[in-house]
């Protein structure tokens, strides 16, 4: 099989895969929630978990469509470590989310739309993330203390697939919640 071939299926797939997430993130607009999805994958492939935000019905952070979807995969394979496995998500994950794939031990995050408030990358750019890299160390500063936490893996990152169809879902939301407002 050519190396062009096996790249177009790998594309499509993670387009198809992130539809299911698409799916998870129009559950959570039909009950008011900020319309972010999530499930992960298992090295095989197959779907092992899914997710939507429920953070405004069960009133709490820790209810993001990510922490949910890790939550159930560990359970589905019987092991915190989520070694093999993706996760895709509509929305670039928070510091929270990112910090918790880095210590689930996932292999990669896939994400659609960008955060520009919350994003964890947006994050690491203001130093505020122990598993990346502070600038003062990259810089020639040292410190007494290690700066940077090594967990040994960081997950790989693909960004932008199914962009467009997540932002929509975000801006059919915050339009709605502004209407409300009215």
């Amino acid at each position: 099989m050519s190396t062009k071939h096996t790249k177009k299926v790998f594309e499509v797939t993670q387009h198809s895969i992130m539809k299911s997430a698409l799916t998870e993130a129009a559950k959570a607009l039909n009950k008011d929630e900020v319309p972010i999805g999530a499930v992960i994958i298992n090295k095989d492939g197959n779907i092992i978990a899914r997710a939507h935000n429920l953070t405004e019905h069960k009133h709490t952070q820790a209810a993001h469509a990510e922490v949910l979807a890790i939550e159930k995969a560990g359970k589905k394979i019987g092991d915190w470590r989520l070694e093999g496995c993706w996760l895709y998500v509509t929305l670039e994950p928070c510091a929270m989310c990112y910090n918790l794939a880095v210590l689930s031990r996932l292999d990669g995050i896939v994400y659609g739309a960008e955060s520009p408030l919350f994003g964890f990358s947006k994050v690491a750019e203001n130093d505020a993330s122990p598993f990346l890299p502070h600038k003062a160390l990259a810089q020639g500063g040292h410190s007494e203390k290690p700066l940077v936490y090594n967990s040994g893996h960081l997950p790989a990152i693909i960004t932008g697939i199914e962009a467009e169809a997540a932002a929509m879902l975000l801006k059919t939301f915050f339009k709605r919640q502004r209407n409300k407002a009215e």
